[in-house]
């Protein structure tokens, strides 16, 4: 498609200036009055490329940050752009016209000289024998001018065509003119060659600025050619002639421009989005370079098409006759008129009759001119022959591909081609490896939400394959999940163990490893460390999964301090550790001597094996991807935002599409909401400036921009005052990215990145999780409009303009209540049939009312009035929706504010969700969406401000789902019966994921207490208190003062136990089958492992047939079956012949055998983990006069804030309601009333200028944003289409299975 568009573009741009140049020419038979309008159409074509640069170069200075440039090196820049506007405006306007149309085809290939002279010169070609190419281009193309003057020599000697002696002088001025277009891509070769690194550096930096100037320049000596040749010198300008009344003379001279203006434009698109692709042979070379041989194929066929149109004679005549025939056919050509032959097509075969062909004499020096045509279009593909070797990323920067961003539109396929860079800066990013660190921070999760993150992650590392072999995306990756609030002291025996949810997670991890492998985990460690513990997975592929059990005792609790913990481990100790060997000390704990890779190959520990790459790989390739533990993403999305950091160093972030999962009408509300904030808002801010938030639940950060000052260090700031709880810790994600913009990074926004998180499904949990996002996104706005001009100076991304933009957003939704109160006015107009002051009146009573509900009664109190009044409000919208329908239908016409309105809302609306085909069934939530806004934008903005004062989590408050979930997830049959005085309690429960049967809740007693003895206090991020383990934490942080550890290992136990289930008989004898399937999943084994696997599974029975199901072997009893089951296997191959797989069949019952190991954690990582959180993440104890002193702070601040959106909000309602009290007599704005059809009105309509100025603003913001979209969704579209040609292709299993059998017997070998 994309060869298909930019061949045929190319065609089109070249055919149409080549039509033109002949319908200007002097020797054309069009009139006086028609060569001048197409010569000034000839000056359009030339404006118009230097107008889009001037536009697209002032969007830029306005948008992005603006560089003084430096006055030598812009008076340098601006003299070549000059010579170079020179030059093709002499070759097009002046030298084109004299010439026919073969020699305007052919003359335009020596553009390239100068590129290959500096080639020669400078030596660019990294093997020697390469400089053939540049010399051979410089050969090709002094023959190509030599040819061009003998040709018009011979044709002033034979007097072709009356050819005059002046033809001498256009030869020269085409030489001279295109020595000068030339000079254009000067900087390509200083560029390869670095020389003037510092001036060409110092370019960069103000570039737009420099372009702006440029262009400006350009267009004037454009012009300035223009009127001193047709002026001065030709006089053929005659002003009057300029009153155009000639509908088929200004249709043809507007066609030809369009179409020449529009494919120049589009092929340069085209070719970048070839580039971008990877389709730089197929798409872009090869069009550009069979360009010149289309069209004079073209050429050819229309010349003989109208030859055999006018020739009667036979074909035996014809070839007898050939020379004869052509110059009787160009004579015939003089007598034609354009009533029976198109103009253009006349033109164009008078023009190529001027040539040599035409000659009476002898037409053998039309070689010299076919010759010439060779020699040009061979020294173009001789000098621009890298364009054939070079090397992209995936969606490669229009600035790293190309050295200029204005293309010449008189040659687009020579700008392209010459414009390309000989050397791609940072051509080898994408074989630059990077390691991303996955960290999910989990929070009283259920069952389901683990089972979705954990899924995710063993998606990611099925398709990273093994760490030990090269991956087509270059990455590796590790998973770290950080769970808060993992340890519960029991209330018998006060040990600190681990509570359902971290039983709950180790379920998850086992369950989704036998989905993804048919076995149980293979290796597994239980670390204890200073803030809890650690478990250590090693995935199917090899791949890391570390889960971080915190103890709130220990350390802080809360998602933004579990980011603070993971950021300043991965980033500040791995980082430092890995770059300083000498640091790490000798570490011989292993869990056993190696581990097994997915093909059965020995190698070091994969956790180590990580820390050595992360050697070779600098903080900047070095990326943080934010979870929450119910994100479910692919692969693909974590590779988007991947390009997106790689591609951009000034990219500190990057988030994807967020999806709300669940059911109910709150997520359909949600749905929609996400939609439109994803589709317009945040588009714009990525087009505009930079988006202001990167969600929590799926970001990518890079790691040197958390590292950058003032980012990690401020980030990690304890909240004192009122404003830094709300701003801090209500929504951390905002204010980090708040932090990053500051610093000068810019954070960005992948549509095709998809992720899905759950949302709130009640009522009551989505109000409160908008309490904290309100407050915390206004504040953080606020903290960056505040230092505006310090951020515009600091971040290229943020201009005026964008914090102008940002104002006008922050002062509508400020202004939400007081619109939604007039829209609900409004509603009461069209119902009831109030009048409008009246009406106001009645609409500001419910909010109103609500205010003092919310300042009188609790929260629970005030979300169920909220509901109530949600319900009614509903109700409301909806009877004022059916009632503008009928209002215009009562006016008979849709031609009113409101329905202009509402009407191009829906089409708006609609178009987004077309050009979003995967959501466009989103769209039906938006009537849902439309009948709630009152409770989004009224009710929850008056709860979410009035609260503003309690600044606890407000979702997943208790560990009921957690307890529930555990209590129920195995529970047949509950119930509770009366027999006599006996009270009995009956529980069916269904067999675990284990194969046991959990019936006593009592056998479980000595590991984990009872779900009801579960202590977890409530989630307060403001005052958390000690509470009955505060002696524990005191003994702990007085051993780690001292430098001794606490001891914490009365959860190991129970959390062994646990892993230890698959060395039960039930789960031994399923896991030994799978594991020798997996190990021997070739087709040539499947004799062999069928064998293999009935004569171990009976070897295991005969030895363990006095051992119940449930039981777990002692160490001596596993050493005894392994050496069993080896010997079994040993005669089992030995009988069929596959000795060579005995290696492999033993490791398969090793890691059968093997138990979860218990280790220590290394004394440095030890004493790294207790400095950290002495002085950053010790659990927070304030005092009662420190609690006190913060409530009044808060409360103080929440009136103030309060008393802010009150007063103005109720100056807008006020100003409406005096407007309507005056009338519209008085003050309004009358429209003129339009039917459908188009007639117009007597009546007038009448409208307050104030409803008119929101209605306008509104609709601009809504438009402003819609363009946004369109631009950023062709992006989105470019870098999808370059990840499908270059994604990782997945194998057949039976193709995996032979490759991997093949790889291992080389190995063995």
């Amino acid at each position: 498609m994309v060869i298909f568009l930019t061949h045929n573009g190319h065609i089109s741009f070249q055919g149409s200036l080549l039509v033109l140049s002949t319908l200007s020419s002097p020797m054309s038979r069009r009139t006086l009055k028609e060569k001048q309008f197409y010569v000034l159409m000839m000056m359009f074509c030339l404006v118009f490329p230097n107008v889009l640069v001037f536009l697209k170069s002032l969007w830029r200075c306005s948008f992005k940050s603006f560089v003084p440039p430096k006055m030598k090196i812009m008076a340098f820049v601006c003299l070549i752009e000059v010579l170079v506007s020179l030059g093709t405006s002499i070759l097009v306007l002046v030298v084109m016209p004299q010439f026919d149309v073969l020699t305007n085809l052919f003359i335009s290939g020596g553009v390239c000289i100068v590129s290959a002279i500096m080639q020669i010169i400078f030596r660019l070609q990294r093997d020697n024998w390469k400089i053939v190419f540049p010399i051979c281009s410089l050969i090709l193309t002094s023959i190509g001018y030599c040819m061009l003057g003998i040709d018009y020599y011979v044709r002033v000697t034979s007097y072709v065509d009356k050819q005059g002696s002046d033809c001498y002088i256009y030869v020269a001025l085409g030489i001279f003119s295109s020595l000068l277009v030339s000079l254009c891509w000067w900087e390509n070769s200083l560029q390869a060659t670095n020389r003037m690194q510092d001036t060409l550096s110092q370019l960069d930096g103000f570039r737009d600025f420099v372009f702006v100037i440029s262009s400006i320049l350009r267009i004037l000596v454009i012009g300035a050619v223009y009127l001193i040749y047709h002026k001065l010198i030709a006089n053929t300008i005659i002003w009057n002639n300029f009153n155009l009344h000639d509908g088929e003379l200004l249709q043809t001279g507007l066609v030809l421009f369009f179409l020449q203006a529009f494919c120049s434009a589009a092929c340069h698109w085209f070719g970048v989005v070839a580039c971008k692709i990877h389709s730089v042979r197929m798409s872009f070379a090869l069009p550009l370079c069979c360009t010149g041989p289309a069209m004079l194929l073209l050429g050819i066929v229309l010349f003989f098409t109208l030859g055999l149109k006018l020739d009667n004679g036979t074909k035996a005549e014809t070839k007898k006759k050939m020379f004869v025939l052509i110059a009787e056919f160009c004579d015939k050509l003089l007598y034609l008129n354009t009533k029976n032959t198109s103009a253009v097509l006349l033109e164009l075969t008078r023009s190529m009759c001027r040539t040599s062909l035409n000659s009476h004499y002898f037409q053998w020096p039309f070689a010299m001119l076919a010759l010439e045509g060779v020699c040009m279009w061979s020294g173009l593909v001789t000098c621009t022959y890298y364009v054939w070797k070079i090397k992209v990323q995936r969606i490669e920067r229009t600035s790293q591909l190309f050295v200029r961003r204005l293309y010449e539109s008189a040659f687009i396929d020579l700008s392209l081609l010459l414009n390309t860079k000989m050397k791609v800066p940072k051509a080898k990013t994408q074989e630059r490896s990077c390691v991303i660190y996955l960290c999910a921070t989990m929070w009283h999760e259920t069952y389901d939400e683990m089972l979705k993150i954990l899924t995710s992650m063993f998606r990611l590392d099925r398709y990273r394959g093994d760490p030990k072999e090269d991956h087509k995306d270059c990455f590796d990756f590790e998973c770290h999940i950080l769970m808060d609030d993992a340890f519960m002291t029991d209330d018998d025996t006060n040990k600190r163990l681990v509570n359902s949810y971290v039983n709950d997670l180790i379920q998850v991890v086992i369950e989704v490893y036998r989905v993804f492998t048919n076995k149980e985990p293979d290796d597994v460690s239980i670390i204890e460390t200073p803030y809890g513990g650690r478990l250590m997975f090693v995935l199917p592929e090899g791949n890391m999964l570390y889960v971080h059990l915190k103890d709130k005792l220990l350390i802080r609790n809360k998602k933004r301090w579990s980011q603070i913990m993971y950021m300043y481990y991965l980033l500040g100790w791995k980082g430092y550790i890995v770059k300083n060997p000498s640091k790490i000390l000798q570490f011989n704990n292993f869990s056993r001597a190696s581990l097994v890779s997915l093909d059965s190959e020995t190698f070091v520990l994969p956790q180590y094996d990580n820390d050595n790459k992360r050697k070779f790989i600098s903080d900047d390739n070095t990326y943080i991807l934010a979870l929450d533990g119910d994100t479910d993403f692919h692969p693909k999305a974590v590779i988007l935002l991947v390009d997106r950091l790689r591609m951009y160093d000034n990219v500190g972030a990057a988030c994807g599409r967020i999806h709300p999962t669940g059911m109910g009408p709150m997520v359909w509300y949600q749905k929609f909401e996400y939609a439109v904030g994803h589709w317009l808002q945040k588009t714009a801010e990525h087009v505009f400036g930079s988006v202001l938030c990167s969600p929590g639940c799926f970001s990518l950060f890079r790691g040197s921009a958390l590292m950058d000052d003032h980012v990690l260090k401020r980030y990690s700031t304890t909240a004192q005052r009122a404003q830094e709880y709300v701003q801090y810790d209500q929504g951390e994600d905002r204010w980090l990215c708040t932090l990053l913009l500051q610093q000068g990074w810019r954070v960005e926004y992948n549509a095709a990145s998809d992720a899905y998180t759950n949302s709130p499904q009640e009522f009551e949990e989505f109000y409160n999780q908008r309490r904290r996002w309100g407050p915390s996104t206004l504040a953080n706005t606020l903290d960056l409009l505040h230092s505006g001009p310090e951020t515009v100076k600091r971040n290229m991304s943020i201009s005026r303009i964008y914090v102008f933009y940002q104002m006008f957003t922050v002062g509508s939704s400020i202004l939400g209540p007081a619109s939604v109160t007039l829209m609900i006015a409004s509603a009461f107009q069209f119902v009831f049939k109030l009048t409008g002051t009246l009406s106001i009146v009645v609409a500001c009573v419910p909010p109103v009312f609500y205010i003092l509900i919310c300042f009188l009664t609790k929260s629970n109190t005030q979300i169920t009035i909220a509901g109530i009044m949600s319900v009614l409000y509903a109700f409301l919208m909806t009877a004022s929706f059916f009632s503008i329908i009928g209002d215009m239908v009562i006016q008979q016409t849709f031609l009113t504010p409101t329905g202009l309105f509402l009407i191009s809302m829906a089409i708006m609306y609609l178009i987004t969700a077309l050009l979003h085909p995967e959501e466009f069934l989103l769209i039906i939530y938006g009537l849902m969406y439309f009948i709630c806004i009152p409770s989004g934008y009224l009710l929850l903005t008056i709860y979410s401000l009035v609260n503003m004062n309690n600044v606890s989590w407000g979702t997943r408050e208790t560990n009921k789902g957690g307890v529930e979930q555990k209590k129920l997830h195995n529970l047949l049959c509950d119930k509770t019966c009366r027999c006599c005085c006996w009270d009995m309690k009956i529980q069916v429960w269904l067999p675990d994921r284990n194969g046991a049967s959990d019936i006593s809740a009592a056998r479980r007693s000595d590991y984990t207490a009872h779900p009801s003895q579960c202590n977890h206090p409530k989630r307060n991020t403001s005052t958390p208190s000690l509470n009955a383990g505060a002696s524990h934490q005191t003994r702990c942080q007085e051993r780690r003062s001292h430098g001794r550890d606490c001891k914490t290992s009365n959860w190991v136990h129970p959390v062994k136990e646990e892993f230890l289930k698959k060395l039960t008989y039930f789960n031994m004898k399923r896991n030994l089958q799978e594991q020798i399937r997996y190990a021997l999943r070739s087709k040539d084994y499947d004799e062999v492992c069928e064998d293999l696997v009935l004569m171990l599974t009976d070897t295991l029975n005969v030895e363990l047939n006095s051992v119940g199901p449930e039981d777990v072997l002692s160490d001596y009893r596993l050493e005894e079956l392994q050496l069993a089951l080896n010997k079994q296997a040993r005669q089992t191959l030995k009988t069929n012949r596959m000795e060579k797989l005995e290696k492999r069949v033993k490791l398969a019952i090793e890691k059968t055998l093997a138990a979860p190991q218990v280790q220590k954690l290394e004394e440095n990582e030890n004493d790294f983990w207790n400095k950290l959180i002495e002085r950053y993440l010790t659990p927070i104890t304030h005092s009662k006069e420190h609690q006190e002193e913060v409530n009044r702070e808060l409360k103080s601040l929440r009136n103030k804030a309060v008393f802010l959106y009150f007063i103005i909000n109720v100056l807008w309602v006020v100003a409406t309601f005096f407007l309507q009290a005056i009338g519209n007599d008085v003050i309004s704005i009358q429209i003129p009333k339009y039917y459908p059809n188009g007639t117009k009105s007597d009546e007038y309509l009448k409208v307050e200028p104030l409803t008119l100025m929101f209605l306008l603003s509104f609709a601009i913001l809504l438009i402003v944003q819609f363009l946004a979209m369109l631009y950023h969704r062709v992006y989105t579209l470019i870098h999808v289409v370059s990840y499908r040609s270059s994604e990782k292709n997945y194998k057949e299993k039976d193709e995996v299975s032979n490759y991997t059998q093949k790889h291992t017997n080389n190995q063995e070998a």
